[in-house]
């Protein structure tokens, strides 16, 4: 049976056409976007403890009261902006069901919504899906930043929401509080939501702070942040997110939510609830990440490639140009067949294929993994 597609410009993840050449060579994965980790012990043991409790009904199609009031306590803790968990807080099936539903929610056919490249590859096809048009705006300079004057320019009585996700996750970038000022001021005055990715909240390097929506009261009053416990807390498969935003976007946030899904699973959320309390396990992944990457780059000295700046998550970008003038994707599939060792494009995450001669890697991986992963790239 044939079936005409709604959806004729929307591609598979390019990770996805990688996976079964990563599994043919068995090529150390350093392109998929989860951590190599353990979780917690302790973690564990909660989910166990609310598992045998029988606490496996639905949850609340908002999420578990509980983990909802902890939740709107650590935002206040950090940032100081008070968010009503009865309101104003909702769980999420991952950061990615936050984002799609933020967009199903809030944006209408013919709405423009600024992107800026490169960018996770859930986004477009999210606002594709709903009707809206993508408006990218590439990232500057050798290690990407956003021009705000280009953010100016775009805007448009068309312009429904701008998407800003810090730390970046495809480039490591981190918005500073004059980027959040500058942002504060365009919008300033017009009917444009904010959606806030801070899924990577708690990796900064260096001394950056992380500048979230929530720090910024006249940004946090038409703004979503949209963030995950699963990289935070080494259980990506957990797929628990957490959206915040004043009540008014929030009603229509969770219409979409509730006919989506109506809820996340119970038991792990009353876990991450009870696991919240321990709060020196996100407050020591800076130092954590930081040492992970700066092993690994310690690892590479003598390579041909060249580490850009990496100021959060746990993504480092490499620039292969003094190796190959190669397209970055061919040169991808070369590194999985050739030494064995898979890692991601930067074209993976621009809709327009310009040719950076950038690749990404995941250093969130054990000692051994990286070591093993330097010593195949230092052979390239």
């Amino acid at each position: 049976m044939k079936i005409n597609s709604k959806f004729h410009n929307l591609e598979p993840s390019f990770l996805t056409t990688l996976k079964p050449l990563i599994k043919e060579f068995n090529a150390i994965d350093l392109a998929s976007g989860h951590t190599g980790f353990h979780c917690s012990p302790k973690l564990i043991s909660l989910v166990e403890k609310h598992l045998r409790e029988g606490l496996n009904n639905y949850a609340d199609a908002a999420g578990e009261m509980m983990l909802r009031t902890k939740m709107a306590a650590k935002i206040n803790a950090l940032y100081d902006r008070q968010y009503n968990p009865e309101t104003e807080i909702t769980i999420t099936a991952g950061a990615a069901q936050g984002i799609y539903t933020a967009i199903a929610a809030l944006v209408k056919e013919g709405d423009e919504v600024i992107v800026f490249e490169p960018a996770n590859e859930y986004y477009a096809p999210a606002i594709e899906i709903n009707g809206g048009q993508v408006r990218t705006i590439p990232m500057s300079g050798k290690e990407y930043h956003i021009e705000w004057e280009l953010v100016q320019q775009m805007i448009s009585n068309k312009t429904r929401m701008i998407i800003i996700n810090s730390p970046h996750a495809p480039t490591g970038w981190a918005m500073g509080e004059i980027d959040m000022l500058r942002l504060q001021k365009i919008i300033n005055g017009s009917k444009i939501i904010v959606l806030s990715e801070e899924t990577f909240e708690h990796v900064l390097f260096d001394g950056h702070l992380h500048q979230s929506i929530a720090c910024f009261p006249k940004l946090a009053e038409r703004s979503v942040i949209v963030s995950s416990i699963g990289e935070t807390y080494h259980v990506t498969g957990f797929q628990i997110g957490y959206c915040a935003a004043p009540e008014a976007i929030m009603r229509e946030f969770r219409q979409v939510h509730e006919a989506m899904m109506y809820s996340v699973n119970s038991p792990f959320q009353l876990a991450i609830a009870d696991f919240l309390d321990e709060k020196e396990e996100y407050k020591k992944l800076n130092a954590f990440y930081q040492n992970k990457r700066d092993k690994f780059l310690n690892l590479l000295e003598g390579s041909r490639f060249k580490a850009l700046k990496s100021s959060g998550s746990f993504f480092q970008l490499l620039d292969y140009s003094q190796i190959s003038e190669e397209k970055d994707r061919d040169l991808v599939v070369r590194l999985i067949k050739e030494h064995g060792i898979a890692v991601m494009p930067i074209s993976a995450f621009i809709s327009e294929r310009q040719q950076r001669h950038h690749i990404r890697i995941n250093f969130a991986k054990p000692d051994e993994v990286l070591e093993e992963a330097a010593k195949r790239l230092k052979e390239v």
